[in-house]
């Protein structure tokens, strides 16, 4: 099934939609995997960040948050909303971003059932899992880093590419988050 899907720009949080897309976002991902909303306000000003809202009939059906990394995009998250999960959303907006992109993004190791098929969305719109140990820093208190799995599309990344990344997901993305405020360090 396709659908007739849009991408709207978040430049505030006066923005249309601003607030069903939060409410996907905090449901869709847990405290330590998302930044705060006023964390979020402040990273849109930043000009490698973009928040996005999946539209489909001119309604918020879901939101894509990524990063320009040099020549590549980091999906930092995807998310559609779960009264329309199982239509296909993801996947057809999945398929559209990455259309003549290199795309990065982070999955939770493959261990449990939700993981596992996770990793299998992303292997089927043509992404590769990565060998490279990567940790990811918690975006808030109590500081939880984890363990997370490197995907790429459409190739691997080489070893100086993974290091890179890690290296953006610390020095410029977790700019915008409580472990970057004082008090939190």
């Amino acid at each position: 099934m396709t659908h007739r899907l849009q991408f709207a720009a978040f430049r505030s949080p006066a923005d249309s939609g601003w607030a069903e897309a939060m409410t996907i976002y905090r449901e869709a991902f847990p405290p330590r995997e998302r930044r705060s909303e006023e964390d979020t306000v402040t990273a849109l000003a930043d000009p490698a960040f973009r928040a996005e809202s999946i539209r489909v009939d001119r309604q918020v059906a879901g939101i894509l948050f990524y990063w320009l990394f040099g020549a590549s995009y980091y999906v930092e998250y995807l998310a559609v909303s779960p009264a329309l999960r199982g239509r296909n959303i993801g996947a057809e907006a999945l398929a559209e971003f990455c259309r003549g992109r290199r795309v990065i993004l982070e999955i939770e190791p493959p261990e449990e059932p939700l993981a596992v098929r996770r990793k299998h969305f992303y292997e089927r719109a043509g992404f590769v899992a990565n060998p490279h140990a990567y940790i990811h820093p918690s975006y808030g208190c109590p500081n939880e880093p984890h363990p997370l799995v490197l995907m790429s599309f459409p190739d691997p990344l080489t070893n100086d590419e993974a290091r890179g990344f890690a290296d953006f997901v610390r020095e410029k993305v977790l700019r915008y988050s409580q472990l970057e405020h004082p008090g939190y360090k």
